[in-house]
C-alpha cells in the first residue's frame, strides 16, 4: 500500500510532482512491483486526480476518506477489503526508494510469524545527519528491536566516548494486517504526540518493532529544493550503495 494524499503543507501536490516526465507517486509504485514478494500493489488515496492519474499510469488506485491524519489511517481503511496476511506501507514521496529495500522490509515477517511489525534503518556515520531535526533517529536493542524512535540526538553526542555511527529510520513499515487494524484504533500517546512519530504508539503500547538494516539510504521529498536534488541523483543513476 502506497498512501498518497493531494494535501501537503509544505509542498501542495508533491506526490504527482514531474521526474523527469513521471509524476513522483510513479518511481515509487515501479519499485514497488519489483517486489516479488509482494502478490500486489496499491496506491490509497483521498483525491480523484491522484486517481486518475494512477490509473493512467497502470497502477490500482484504492478511493479512502479524506478525514485521516495519516498515511497508516488511510492505509488501514483501504486494506479492510483486501485479503492480506501482511501489509507493507510505502511511502509516496519517497521516489529514491529500491526494490531490494522493501522485499527486506518484509522478511522478518516472512519468517517469523510471531511478529507484528518490521521497519528500515539505514546506518550513518555523518554527524550533520545525526543533529537534523527532520531526520528521524532510532535506538536499537542488541536483537534489532527499536528501543525509541526521536527527532533529536539519540545518542547522545555530548556523553559519546566515541561516535561510530547512529541509524536513521527510514519509513517502510511492515505490519500483519491484524495488527494493522488494531494499531490504528490506540489512542494516541504521550511520547507519539511529543515527537510527532505515530510508531511511538506501538513501543508504548508494549508491543516490538524489528528493524532491519538496509545498506541504501534514501531522500524523502518535502520541499521543491529537495525534489531538485532527488532529479539531479536519479540522473546521475541513483543513491549509491556506500
Amino acid at each position: 500500500m502506497i498512501p498518497a494524499r493531494l494535501g501537503s503543507t509544505r509542498f501542495p501536490e508533491k506526490v504527482l510532482a514531474p521526474i523527469l516526465g513521471k509524476p513522483m507517486l510513479w518511481w515509487v509504485w515501479k519499485e514497488a512491483k519489483k517486489v516479488k514478494c509482494l502478490s500486489e500493489v496499491y496506491i490509497a488515496t483521498d483525491s480523484k486526480k491522484i486517481f486518475e492519474v494512477v490509473e493512467k499510469f497502470g497502477g490500482k488506485p484504492v478511493m479512502t476518506s479524506k478525514k485521516h491524519k495519516s498515511g497508516t489511517d488511510r492505509i488501514a481503511e483501504a486494506v479492510k477489503g483486501i485479503k492480506a496476511d501482511i501489509v507493507v506501507n510505502i511511502q509516496g514521496d519517497e521516489p529514491l526508494i529500491k526494490a531490494a529495500m522493501i522485499a527486506r522490509a518484509a522478511g522478518p515477517l516472512l519468517k517469523d510469524a510471531g511478529l507484528r511489525m518490521s521497519t528500515l534503518v539505514y546506518r550513518s556515520a555523518d554527524k550533520k545527519l545525526l543533529k537534523d531535526g527532520n531526520i528521524v533517529k532510532v535506538a536499537v536493542d542488541k536483537n534489532g528491536y527499536a528501543l525509541y524512535f526521536s527527532r533529536a540526538v539519540i545518542p547522545s553526542l555530548e556523553r559519546a566516548v566515541s561516535f561510530e555511527y547512529f541509524f536513521k529510520h527510514i519509513g517502510v513499515y511492515v505490519y500483519r494486517k491484524d495488527f494493522l487494524l488494531k494499531y490504528v484504533k490506540m489512542k494516541q500517546t504521550r511520547m507519539e504526540k511529543i515527537e510527532k512519530l505515530e510508531q511511538l504508539r506501538v513501543l508504548e503500547n508494549g508491543f516490538k518493532i524489528k528493524t532491519v538494516e538496509t545498506p541504501f539510504d534514501t531522500l524523502p521529498v518535502d520541499t521543491k529544493q529537495e525534489l531538485a536534488r532527488v532529479i539531479k541523483i536519479i540522473k546521475k543513476g541513483g543513491l549509491k550503495r556506500p
